[in-house]
C-alpha cells in the first residue's frame, strides 16, 4: 500500500480570497514504511503573504522570489502522488488549496480526489482521542514523538512529523521498522534455534559489597516509602 503524507504552507485561509500555496511538502510510506522518497517544493505566489500566516511559518515573499510558479510544478506534484493515499491533519484545508490551485491552470487538470484517496488523520485522532487536543503538537505529546524542530511551521518537516505521528497512531511501532518483513517461517525459524552444547560458558560478573550495600539501601528506603512495603523485601 503506498501513502503519501502531505502538507502545505500558505499565504493565508483562504483560497476563494486569492490565498496560493507558497510550500508542498510530502513523504512517501510503502506498506506503513518510510521509504525516504519526498516531494518539496517552495512556490511563488505572486501576491503578499498575510502578516498572521508569516508569523506561522516564517516563509518571506522575498526567500519566495526566484522560486517556481505552482503551473511549473503541478505536473510533477501530480506524478508523484496519483494513485497513492494520501495522510493529511485537516485535509479539507490543503484539498482545498490544491483543488483550486489545479482548477486556475485551467489545463483540464481533475480534483485531487480523482487522483488519489484522501485520509484526515485529523478526524481520524478526534474520534480515538474524542475531547482532547489533536493538533500536530498535542498528538507529538501524546505518542512521544520528537518534535523538538518544529520552532516554526514547515511543510516537509510537517509531513515528517506526521508520518511518525500517523504509525504510532494506527499501528504502534511500525514506525521503528528496520525496513522489512521477516516471514512467520523465518521468525518461528529463529525462536527455535537452540545455543551450542559445546559454546563456551558465559561470563558471571558479580555485584561488589560496595554495590549489594547500596542495592539494600535503595531498598530500604523503598520500604519506607511505599504503602504496602517494598515486593522486593517480601519472601
Amino acid at each position: 500500500m503506498r501513502q503519501i503524507v502531505l502538507d502545505t504552507e500558505t499565504t493565508g485561509l483562504d483560497p476563494a480570497q486569492g490565498h496560493k500555496i507558497i510550500e508542498i511538502g510530502c513523504v512517501e510510506l510503502l506498506n506503513r514504511k518510510l521509504t525516504g522518497n519526498h516531494f518539496h517544493v517552495y512556490i511563488n505566489p505572486q501576491r503578499e503573504i498575510e502578516a498572521a500566516a508569516l508569523e506561522v511559518h516564517g516563509i518571506t515573499n522575498h526567500f519566495l522570489a526566484d522560486k517556481p510558479l505552482f503551473a511549473d510544478v503541478a505536473e510533477s506534484f501530480i506524478e508523484f502522488v496519483s494513485g497513492a493515499e494520501l495522510v493529511i491533519h485537516n485535509a479539507p484545508f490543503d484539498i482545498g488549496f490544491l483543488d483550486h490551485e489545479l482548477a486556475a491552470l485551467k489545463k483540464g487538470y481533475k480534483v485531487m480526489q480523482d487522483y488519489c484517496q484522501i485520509l484526515d488523520s485529523l478526524l481520524m485522532a478526534r474520534k480515538k482521542h474524542p475531547g482532547q487536543k489533536n493538533n500536530l503538537d498535542a498528538l507529538c505529546k501524546r505518542y512521544m514523538v520528537d518534535n523538538t524542530q518544529r520552532d516554526l511551521h514547515g511543510a516537509l518537516l510537517d509531513a515528517e512529523i506526521l508520518a511518525d505521528v500517523y504509525l504510532m497512531m494506527t499501528g504502534g511501532q511500525s514506525s521503528f521498522s528496520l525496513g522489512y518483513e521477516e516471514s512467520s517461517e523465518k521468525r518461528s525459524a529463529q525462536q527455535l534455534k537452540r545455543l551450542s552444547a559445546k559454546r563456551k560458558p558465559l561470563k558471571v560478573i558479580r555485584a561488589t559489597e560496595e554495590e549489594l550495600s547500596a542495592h539494600e539501601s535503595r531498598l530500604m528506603e523503598i520500604d519506607k516509602a511505599a504503602e504496602n512495603g517494598c515486593v522486593w523485601l517480601k519472601n
